[in-house]
C-alpha cells in the first residue's frame, strides 16, 4: 500500500473526498514549486500531481500549454523534477502523482523512469497519451517499483473500454469530465455525475474527476458522486497572475476554499 491507497484509506474512514491539485513543475521555477507542494499540504490538499513540462502537450489547455513553456525556457528538466521531488520528502509526505507524456519516459528509459520514481519518493504516474491497450510494458515497470499506473477515462469510453481502464489502473481512475483539452470551465456536462456512477458500479477503486473544475461550487457537486475532485488550470492560473513574492499565499488561500468545498461542503464562491 503506498502513499495513494493510505490517502483514500484515510479519507474514507473520515468519510471525507479527496481535494486534489496539479499544478507545473518548474512553473515558475522549480524553488517556487517544492514551495508551492509544502503550502498546498498545509491548505488542506490530498494529492499533488505534478506536471513534466513539454513542448507538445497534447491533453492540455492554453494555461498548462503556457506553464509547461515557461518552465521549459526555465530550464526545468526530468532530472531536475526528480531531484526536487527526492529533495521534498525529506519534509512533506503528501502523496505526488507525475503527470508525463510518453515520450520524456521513453527519452529516460521505461524502467529507469519508475526506478528514478520510486527512488525519489513519486507515487504514481499518469501518462494521457498512451491508452492503457497499449502500457503493458509501462504496467510492468510500474508494478515492480510499487508506483500506481494511473489511467484516464473519458465521457466517450465505452462500457468495454470502462472496464478496461477500471481492470488496469491503479490507484484511481481518473474521469476526465469533458471531451476536450484541461481548462476552466464555467460549466461542466450534465452527464458527469450518471458516467461516475457508471464507473463505481464497476470498481472499489477511487474514481476521481478532473478537466474543467475551477470553483469551489463545481467541487462541491462533483465531490457529492465522485471519491476525488482534481482541480489543475485554473490553480496554473493564479500562479501566473500572482506577484511572486504573494504567490504561495494566493496559491494556498484559493486552495484552501476548495479543500473546505470538498471535505466540509462549503461551495461559496
Amino acid at each position: 500500500m503506498n502513499r495513494i491507497d493510505r490517502a483514500f484509506k484515510g479519507l474514507k474512514a473520515r468519510k471525507e473526498k479527496a481535494f486534489i491539485t496539479y499544478i507545473t513543475a518548474g512553473d515558475p521555477s522549480l524553488a517556487m514549486t517544492a514551495k508551492l507542494v509544502g503550502s498546498l499540504e498545509k491548505a488542506g490538499v490530498d494529492l499533488i500531481e505534478l506536471g513534466i513540462p513539454f513542448s507538445d502537450p497534447l491533453a492540455d489547455g492554453p494555461v498548462i500549454q503556457a506553464a509547461s513553456k515557461r518552465a521549459l525556457d526555465r530550464g526545468a528538466t526530468l532530472h531536475k523534477i526528480f531531484e526536487m521531488v527526492r529533495a521534498l520528502r525529506r519534509k512533506c509526505a503528501i502523496p505526488i502523482v507525475f503527470m508525463t507524456y510518453y515520450n520524456p519516459v521513453l527519452r529516460h528509459g521505461l524502467a529507469k523512469f519508475f526506478a528514478d520514481c520510486r527512488g525519489c519518493g513519486v507515487d504514481g504516474v499518469i501518462v494521457p497519451d498512451l491508452p492503457c491497450d497499449e502500457a503493458k510494458d509501462l504496467m510492468r515497470c510500474a508494478k515492480r517499483e510499487k508506483v500506481a499506473a494511473i489511467f484516464l477515462a473519458a465521457p466517450t469510453s465505452t462500457t468495454a473500454r470502462l472496464r478496461t481502464i477500471v481492470k488496469n489502473s491503479a490507484g484511481f481512475i481518473y474521469y476526465v469530465s469533458l471531451t476536450g483539452v484541461t481548462g476552466a470551465r464555467a460549466k461542466l456536462p450534465p452527464e458527469v455525475i450518471s458516467k461516475v456512477k457508471t464507473i463505481k458500479r464497476m470498481t472499489k477503486k477511487p474514481v476521481c474527476v478532473g478537466f474543467g473544475v475551477s470553483t469551489p461550487g463545481q467541487a462541491m457537486g462533483i465531490a457529492k458522486v465522485a471519491d476525488g475532485v482534481i482541480v489543475g488550470s485554473a490553480i496554473v492560473r493564479v500562479i501566473d497572475n500572482s506577484p511572486r513574492g504573494r504567490l504561495v499565499k494566493k496559491v494556498s488561500s484559493f486552495s484552501k476554499r476548495l479543500a473546505d468545498a470538498v471535505h466540509k461542503g462549503e461551495g461559496g464562491r
